[in-house]
């Protein structure tokens, strides 16, 4: 069993919108950039985010995502329940009839893994989370209280020998 890039993803930008949102709403695209996911994966990410009422969309200049409900009730395992991540280290998707309509040896041993890591994960909130990346990004010298959501594009400075040449 393992976490697919789609709910480590959908983690991944989930924080990042909550470390932002209190300026405002976050632009997909400043995610995209900053975290290096696809913008077309985070537009088919946040659509199930917001289905799920685990954020909310705002069109139109200044408009972006912010988080649907506070980031203390909203868990990880809500987040990647949202993206539709299965979470099952059995091999029959959780049936009681693996082998033979017969459960298998290890059956109990995985449906019990099942539950102790939706237990965990279900105890952990994106708040929890968020908190966690200031704390890191604090002790790296990052003013947090003033990170926010560039709505322009980071340009990169064109290097010196391929500046277009003015008459």
């Amino acid at each position: 069993m393992r976490l697919t890039t789609k709910g480590r993803f959908a983690v991944t930008a989930m924080i990042d919108l909550g470390l932002r949102q209190h300026h405002g709403p976050v632009t997909l695209a400043a995610i995209s950039q900053r975290q290096r996911i696809s913008l077309s994966y985070l537009e088919q990410l946040f659509g199930k985010l917001r289905r799920h009422g685990l954020v909310e969309s705002t069109r139109g200049p200044g408009g972006g995502y912010t988080l649907g409900r506070n980031a203390a009730d909203v868990s990880v395992a809500d987040i990647i329940y949202a993206v539709d991540e299965p979470l099952d280290a059995t091999q029959c998707g959780g049936k009681e009839n693996c082998d033979n309509d017969q459960r298998c040896m290890t059956h109990d041993l995985w449906a019990n893994l099942n539950r102790v890591m939706v237990d965990f994960l279900d105890s952990v909130s994106l708040h929890d989370l968020v908190e966690q990346q200031k704390q890191r990004l604090a002790q790296q010298g990052v003013n947090v209280a003033q990170l926010h959501d560039s709505r322009r594009a980071v340009r990169r400075p064109v290097p010196s020998d391929k500046q277009p040449v003015m008459s």
